[in-house]
């Protein structure tokens, strides 16, 4: 008896288990409400939980599963590429969302990785559609299993990552466009909610935006951690129609996300989901809760403790009005992070830390003159994308004899340059082994990748001058711990501190709502 009792606890200790929902005679919910925060962080919602009202976070926290650390297990950089991993359980060479933005050889230019010329946009003219994501999503067995029931929408302020959330068979993904603000969709989808029209005659942004005030939510001196100078003084960032880049600035700022629940919640109302007999219905949501992109670069931790304060509380009245609308014993509610942290702020000269500017136009520079001078005059480099070259194969192949050794010759050189740690062959990583080639390998989408792959030295500045306005983005290396709640009846309250590869989130769900798993999901589901 007793090594029964001692093997029930081991196997306990060892699974996390989350027990499916069943409120209903079918033992399903009727509505499933999955959102995906940009960004977000664990040891901030750790940090600044005493700030948190009982709604929101600390709901989460308390009433379902908390996993403290998912592990994406890759190199991501944007909500597209792990909105993807996340919705299909799969990585990005088999969902085929490597990024937000991809290079198109064809084009010799920055492309989104959703771009669909066939494919209209509704209130904006954006191109986009899921025709390139590769495989199904939790969304689309959603929607195969209702078999014509089900309704499935997404509200997000980026537009890949609502196209994502909706999958190839959902109703309808709404996003704000960066032009005049406008709730947006495409023509691929057969429904554009009337509510949404009506939302973008009446009350539209470019109207509210002038008279938009972020300011603190509280008084200073309650955010902990902060600096004398930070505790004393405030922030107060308008949003002017007069810039340029009015709306690429507000999708970063706490007040999008009141605006995402606005639209939220009157989705819930309007297209009465969860009120469908026998059938799940979706709604998914993308936040933030990355760092702001003020336009002077004046934004600190004042403001990114007080997205959180703020997001929390937009996350308690999301989960009031399920409750109100449908009921949280017939729903079940997950919340994901996207598993990367993109710090914008350099550390200041005085502190002697090492750095410097890797300019990509001079990279590129410098390498197509070293390949002429070995192999003779050419343009040899069609383009840099990011951390990725893109060599001219046809060059190559006319100008040496061994096209695949000149592009070795070209990481040699790449190397070598002052601010660069790594540098990599498609096939380096295709071959590699280690951990950190794993790491790389699950990254990228061998179909769209470039052929040499960079890293960048910690502590410097990447200037991608290849686009106007240019784009710096300071590099740190550190991991950022993400956090995954599950919320929903019956499951067990518990604390997961073992890393949870990030994988196994799409075929838990489809588990825990009784539907299959993502066509491309290969993972198993944590432990019922």
């Amino acid at each position: 008896m007793k090594h029964k009792l001692l093997s029930s606890i081991l196997m306990g200790l060892m699974t996390i288990n989350v027990v499916a929902a069943a409120d209903t005679a079918s033992g399903r919910p009727k509505l499933v409400v999955g959102i995906v925060v940009d960004q977000l962080r664990s040891d901030y919602l750790e940090y600044l939980r005493q700030l948190f009202g009982e709604k929101g976070f600390r709901r989460l926290m308390e009433k379902g599963v908390y996993v403290k650390d998912l592990d994406f297990n890759a190199e991501l950089t944007d909500p597209a590429s792990a909105t993807a991993l996340l919705y299909t359980g799969a990585l990005p060479r088999v969902n085929g969302v490597p990024s937000a933005e991809i290079y198109s050889t064809a084009d010799s230019k920055l492309i989104p990785a959703l771009e669909d010329a066939n494919s209209m946009g509704n209130f904006t003219r954006e191109s986009l559609s899921p025709v390139k994501l590769r495989v199904s999503t939790l969304a689309d067995e959603a929607a195969i299993d209702g078999v014509g029931l089900t309704s499935v929408y997404a509200i997000s302020p980026d537009p890949q990552q609502a196209i994502i959330m909706a999958g190839h068979a959902g109703n309808c993904a709404l996003w704000i466009n960066d032009v005049d603000g406008q709730w947006s969709s495409t023509a691929y989808y057969r429904d554009f909610p009337q509510f949404i029209s009506r939302r973008n005659r009446t009350m539209p942004l470019r109207q509210r935006l002038d008279t938009l005030r972020w300011t603190p939510a509280m008084r200073t001196d309650r955010y902990p951690g902060l600096s004398l100078t930070e505790r004393e003084g405030s922030f107060r960032h308008t949003f002017s129609k007069s810039d340029r880049n009015l709306f690429r600035q507000y999708k970063t700022s706490a007040p999008v996300n009141t605006e995402v629940t606005d639209v939220a919640i009157a989705a819930l109302s309007d297209l009465s989901l969860g009120q469908h007999k026998d059938a799940v219905d979706m709604l998914s949501i993308g936040y933030t809760a990355a760092p702001f992109q003020a336009p002077k670069g004046d934004a600190g931790e004042l403001e990114l403790q007080d997205i959180y304060v703020r997001l929390d509380s937009q996350i308690g009245r999301l989960l009031d009005e399920i409750d109100r609308k449908v009921g949280l014993e017939n729903s079940v509610i997950f919340l994901s992070s996207t598993g990367y942290y993109n710090d914008p702020t350099p550390t200041d000269p005085k502190y002697r830390i090492p750095t410097g500017d890797v300019t990509l136009r001079r990279v590129e520079s410098l390498l197509n003159s070293y390949l002429s001078a070995k192999y003779g005059n050419g343009d040899y480099v069609k383009g840099i994308a990011g951390n990725q070259i893109f060599l001219d194969r046809q060059t190559l192949e006319t100008k040496t004899r061994d096209a695949d050794e000149a592009i070795r010759d070209a990481r040699d050189f790449i190397v070598k340059m002052s601010g660069i740690a790594d540098a990599r062959t498609l096939s380096d990583i295709l071959s590699d082994p280690s951990q950190e080639g794993a790491q790389t390998r699950n990254s990228i989408d061998p179909k769209s990748a470039g052929d040499i792959i960079i890293t960048f030295n910690p502590g410097w500045n990447v200037v991608d001058d290849t686009r106007y306005p240019s784009v710096v983005v300071h590099q740190r290396a550190s991991a950022a711990p993400t956090p995954f709640f599950l919320l929903a009846p019956n499951v067990e309250a518990q604390v997961v501190t073992t890393p949870v590869d990030a994988v196994r989130i799409a075929p838990t769900i489809s588990s825990t709502i009784h539907i299959r798993a993502p066509n491309g999901s290969s993972a198993r589901p944590l432990a019922f």
